[in-house]
């Protein structure tokens, strides 16, 4: 048993192929290339840590940089200049137009005509608001002599037919010019020399109403 076991094994070892040095070279070459791809490898996954570490620092230091706010410079203002820029803009003037009504537009036309002629102490009275007045609009004057009072009457006569182109319902006193009377029924001026006025003191009669003085007063 044993003799036989012997020549098997030798059978198996002779059957093996016999190989040549040149061909294990080679086999150890090939099995050596994969160990050094392996090393490669291994040196670069050592390697790769520092240069991902440094490319990150990189992008921190940029995102950084764009985060960061500008410096503002702050100049000194003066206290004027900032005074100027916070005050408040003026009020507009109010553009509403006042309407005047038809008997305010002939009273002014009649003190018009008589500081044309140099009247003296003009006044009207306003007595719209006044109960039982006898019109809108009592005006009085007085002048140096009586050619003046007739001069008076006249441009007051001329200036409210240009400007409404009434004539006055009634008129008296221009016999003697001390006193004349020009009646418009809403309006009603009187033309007095300076004595004759002081003597009646009509303005006295219609105190309650508003006075407005016109002119230049004289003593």
């Amino acid at each position: 048993m044993a003799k036989t076991i012997k020549k098997a094994a030798v059978k198996k070892t002779s059957s093996k192929k016999t190989v040549s040095p040149a061909v294990k070279k080679t086999a150890k070459k090939k099995a050596a290339k994969p160990v050094a791809k392996k090393v490669a490898a291994k040196t670069l996954v050592k390697a790769a840590p520092l240069k991902i570490v440094k490319k990150v620092a990189l992008k921190k230091a940029a995102a950084v940089k764009t985060k960061a706010k500008p410096v503002v410079v702050k100049l000194p203002v003066k206290k004027a200049a900032v005074k100027a820029a916070v005050k408040k803009p003026a009020k507009q003037a109010s553009t509403v137009p006042v309407i005047k009504s038809p008997a305010q537009i002939l009273a002014d036309a009649a003190i018009f005509g008589i500081l044309e002629k140099k009247g003296r102490n003009v006044i009207c009275l306003d007595l719209k608001n006044v109960p039982n007045a006898v019109c809108d609009f009592f005006i009085i004057c007085e002048a140096e002599s009586t050619r003046q009072v007739s001069a008076i009457a006249d441009s007051v006569d001329y200036e409210v037919k240009k400007a409404t182109g009434e004539n006055p319902f009634h008129t008296e006193g221009w016999e003697n010019s001390l006193w004349i009377l020009l009646d418009y029924v809403n309006v009603v001026i009187h033309v007095f020399e300076a004595e004759t006025r002081q003597f009646y003191r009509l303005e006295s009669l219609w105190a309650d109403g508003e006075i407005k003085e016109f002119g230049v007063e004289y003593a």
